[in-house]
Formats: structure tokens, C-alpha cells, sequence
């Protein structure tokens, strides 16, 4: 099977205290901003985004950094040379994941293996129908709701751009860096067994992977 990588998924009393953070509403309002942008976001677009002064913003945001679930750089100014100014600074989502469960859990470990043995055996078919059947079963228990709002509560984070829904997170990152090829496919079948459970057209969920992003994305409208 080649080189892989370990599932990045931490577990530590640390997590629980950076996670409290978010119990501010400022803090998690400028986290919400920085996540939902997708990219680097500058600090005078976080302050605006959760309507607080920028110097407030930037105290927070570097506490969030501080406690890793932000991580900050850079942004060249677009003018060179004198007067140009200082490189503005910039927050972005942390790479590193956060799992606080009380007591100690760990899904990922069995995850892994259990994306071994399906590796061993080539029963990719097999593990995309059970993910489809998931999907259906899943769509289902929310019949009538848009699949935005229920890809919303599983962490998926969609967002529509130019008639496309598109999946700024993806809730299985850690395995599909491990498995991707066998994660990315299991995903697409659940997406189209939720959209089928929902009552809606299977076909609108495809492949079409981006960086730092879920491998998934949805037309917006049947057809397109």
C-alpha cells in the first residue's frame, strides 16, 4: 500500500481549553469570518464581519492563533517600493484538527483500519454502496429540507459560487489524506444517496476537488 500518512485528528486536555475560547460570542463571531472566507482573511474584514473595532479583532484573532485554531501570515501590498506600506496581516483556519470527547474516544484509529481491510479485500463497490445506502438513510430522517442546510449541520460548510454549491470543509479530512482515492469516493456516494433520500436528483452531486476544500460539489440547479 505504499507510504501513508497518520490521521492528524488531536486529543489532548489542551484541545478543550482552545476550544473554550469559542464560548466568547467575539471570539467565535471573528473565527466564524475567518473560516467563512475561505482563504486569508485581513483583520479589518474579520472586525467588520462580527461588527467590533479592528484593534479589538486583532486581540482576539491572535488569541486564536495563540491557542491553534487560527493561523496568521502575511499579504503583500498590491504597491511596491516606497510608501507602499507594512505587508497586512492575515488569519486563515488551522490546519490541525481539535476533538474534545468526554471520556476519550478515538473513531479515527478504527476508521483507518476498517479503510484497510476495505483496501485489502478491493471491495471499493461494496464500501461506496454502504456510504449511498448511509446517504439515503440520512436524507431521509430530513425529507423536504434543502441539502445545503443538512450538509451545514454535518460540518460540511457549503457556500454557493456561480451556480455551483461547493464544500469549504471536509468532515473526513484526516482519512481522505490517508485514503483519498477510497474517502473521496465514499464521500460522492453518500452525497448522492442524501440527495436521493431528500427527494432530489442524485446527478447533481460530482467530483471536483479543490484545494483545502471537500472533493464534493452540487449544482445548483438540475441540469446545469
Amino acid at each position: 500500500m505504499g507510504d501513508r500518512r497518520e490521521p492528524t485528528i488531536r486529543h489532548s486536555t489542551d484541545d478543550l481549553e482552545a476550544l473554550a475560547l469559542l464560548h466568547d460570542p467575539v471570539r467565535r463571531s471573528l473565527y466564524d469570518a475567518v473560516t467563512a472566507g475561505g482563504g486569508d482573511v485581513g483583520r479589518g474584514e474579520a472586525a467588520e464581519a462580527a461588527g467590533v473595532s479592528r484593534t479589538l479583532a486583532g486581540h482576539h484573532l491572535d488569541k486564536l492563533v495563540e491557542a491553534g485554531l487560527l493561523e496568521s501570515g502575511f499579504r503583500q501590498q498590491e504597491k511596491k517600493g516606497p510608501g507602499s506600506g507594512r505587508p497586512a496581516k492575515v488569519y486563515r483556519r488551522a490546519r490541525g484538527e481539535r476533538s474534545v470527547s468526554l471520556p476519550p474516544r478515538d473513531y479515527a484509529t478504527l476508521a483507518s483500519a476498517l479503510a484497510d481491510v476495505v483496501d485489502l479485500l478491493g471491495a471499493e463497490e461494496q464500501a461506496e454502496e454502504a456510504a449511498r445506502r448511509a446517504g439515503e438513510r440520512m436524507g431521509g430522517r430530513h425529507a423536504g429540507q434543502p441539502v445545503e442546510r443538512v450538509l451545514g449541520e454535518r460540518g460540511y460548510e457549503p457556500y454557493e459560487e456561480a451556480g455551483v454549491v461547493r464544500l469549504r470543509n471536509c468532515p473526513f479530512h484526516a482519512l481522505a489524506e490517508e485514503q483519498p482515492l477510497l474517502v473521496c469516493s465514499m464521500n460522492l456516494a453518500l452525497c448522492q444517496g442524501l440527495l436521493k433520500g431528500l427527494g432530489d436528483d442524485p446527478a447533481r452531486a460530482r467530483l471536483d476537488p479543490r484545494p483545502g476544500e471537500c472533493c464534493v460539489a452540487f449544482s445548483k440547479i438540475n441540469g446545469d
